[in-house]
């Protein structure tokens, strides 16, 4: 039950985005919409940025499962834009009502289980410390939350195809020379990706 309850708030602010801005929307807007108490609303969630950041949560798991590979990521970025295409109003409205610090923390889980994921895989058999391989990461993570962002920016008129295709372009086998240059043992050498 406690996860129907959670869907059905979902559901209702995103219905609620539709007609008008985050900022203009409260928690008895939810309620009333989803037909359940505010107190039942503040058992699942601690506010209206709370309940949006899970469902960015659990739309992206959704969006990236099994995609989180070096010969996945491409689909699992794809799967990003598509995700947030599809959620247009409720995006846009978030975009437009909230601090740019605010849209990051949304995207962060998106696009960094989508990232550790490529450099857990392709330093499984290299000696990184955790904390590179964390800084490697979070590299690739900001640059493709900035290159989300800038597609937002534009009222997401770009096709998200060619984005992942010029942003393959760019990351292909950086990933695995940022590894083996904070590697003590040089793995590269032996592999051309």
């Amino acid at each position: 039950m406690p996860q129907a309850t959670k869907y059905a708030l979902a559901a209702s602010l995103k219905n609620l985005l539709l007609r008008k801005p985050l900022t203009k929307i409260t928690i008895n807007d939810i309620t009333e919409d989803c037909g359940i108490s505010r107190m039942t609303f503040y058992y699942h969630f601690k506010d209206i940025y709370d309940l949006a950041e899970w469902i960015c949560a659990k739309d992206a798991a959704q969006a990236l499962e099994g995609k989180r590979t070096y010969d996945t990521w491409q689909e699992g970025f794809l799967n990003i834009f598509r995700l947030l295409q599809d959620n247009k109003p409720f995006i846009m409205n978030v975009y437009r009502c909230v601090s740019r610090e605010r849209i990051e923390q949304y995207l962060n889980p998106l696009i960094r289980s989508l990232i550790f994921g490529v450099v857990e895989e392709k330093s499984a058999q290299i000696a990184v410390s955790e904390p590179d391989k964390q800084f490697i990461a979070s590299f690739y993570e900001y640059a493709f939350i900035g290159v989300v962002l800038e597609w937002i920016d534009s009222d997401m008129r770009e096709d998200p195809a060619a984005i992942v295709e010029r942003t393959s372009k760019v990351v292909r086998g950086n990933v695995l020379r940022a590894l083996d240059a904070f590697c003590s043992e040089p793995v590269l050498s032996n592999t051309g990706k």
